[in-house]
């Protein structure tokens, strides 16, 4: 990019064909979601102004964020944002990018609540940036909800979004590790909800090196088979739900077998479903609670 008289398109697709060039993902869209965050504006911004010409300053921030992108790193990381439940949500490294895919967990926690007493208590197991707490939080004025992480910088990004969207008060953020975090052995829920990891050791060295190089593995990898922190969960959620309480979690698409397996041999449950995604692969387990 040399320098010469830039305008808002010709850097758009002089950026979208290097993009091309280099096989980086979607390159329209992740020049311009680049070009919106070095101008801080959103992208109709750049429709409006395709003759603007751009600052030294700003083609030279905006040459850093292609030298990353062209790296790996995601767009999210870049930018230090991502959309949840449209809600704009600040991501760090130390937390995984949330996905359109896990809304259909809060979409299954508010269709099960719809009938029930909305002044319900909520736990969220490896929060990571919030997304689902806070979604839920937002959807339900009345719930109490506890959010755990085992990593304090993701819980202090959680802390933070939640403060964004005025939620924080109802939401307990707590460190620990799974169920061990949660304060007091008698509290019960009406729901648990989670996104573990559920990718199998092997299968983390096939993901595409923007997951692979730049999201946490600690939030990815869940063993040898993917089922570890699955096991742990479906075994001990029990423990900590109300009668008629429910498990929401999200698994990989090829565990359906394996999930279902987990939750009738546990004995530990009266019901259970499989919920599909958007792209109709199979991705949230809802169990509901033996009395």
């Amino acid at each position: 990019m040399s320098e010469e008289s830039w305008t808002v398109l010709k850097l758009l697709q002089w950026t979208t064909d290097y993009f091309q060039r280099n096989n980086v993902p979607e390159p329209r869209s992740s020049a311009e979601v680049l070009l919106a965050h070095v101008l801080a504006e959103d992208r109709l911004f750049l429709y409006l102004n395709y003759d603007r010409p751009m600052e030294t300053n700003e083609l030279a921030a905006y040459r850093a964020c292609i030298k990353r992108r062209l790296g790996g790193e995601p767009n999210q990381y870049i930018t230090g944002l991502q959309e949840f439940w449209s809600l704009p949500l600040r991501l760090s490294p130390d937390v995984l990018i949330p996905r359109p895919e896990t809304e259909v967990l809060v979409e299954a926690v508010l269709e099960f609540l719809d009938k029930a007493d909305p002044n319900v208590d909520i736990l969220d197991l490896g929060t990571g940036s919030g997304a689902i707490a806070i979604a839920l939080a937002r959807e339900l004025p009345a719930a109490r909800i506890v959010a755990t992480d085992l990593s304090m910088a993701a819980l202090q990004l959680a802390q933070e979004n939640a403060k964004l969207h005025h939620v924080d008060e109802r939401i307990l953020f707590i460190r620990g590790d799974m169920f061990a975090a949660i304060p007091g052995a008698s509290q019960k829920f009406k729901v648990v909800v989670t996104n573990p990891p559920y990718i199998s050791h092997a299968e983390i060295s096939e993901l595409p090196r923007e997951i692979r190089d730049f999201e946490p593995h600690h939030a990815l990898e869940g063993g040898p088979d993917g089922l570890a922190a699955i096991r742990h969960i479906i075994a001990e959620a029990p423990t900590v739900l109300c009668q008629a309480g429910a498990l929401f979690m999200e698994m990989g698409a090829d565990q359906t077998e394996s999930v279902s397996a987990l939750v009738i041999d546990s004995q530990r449950y009266e019901n259970y479903r499989i919920i599909k995604d958007y792209s109709s692969l199979d991705r949230v387990l809802m169990a509901i609670k033996a009395e």
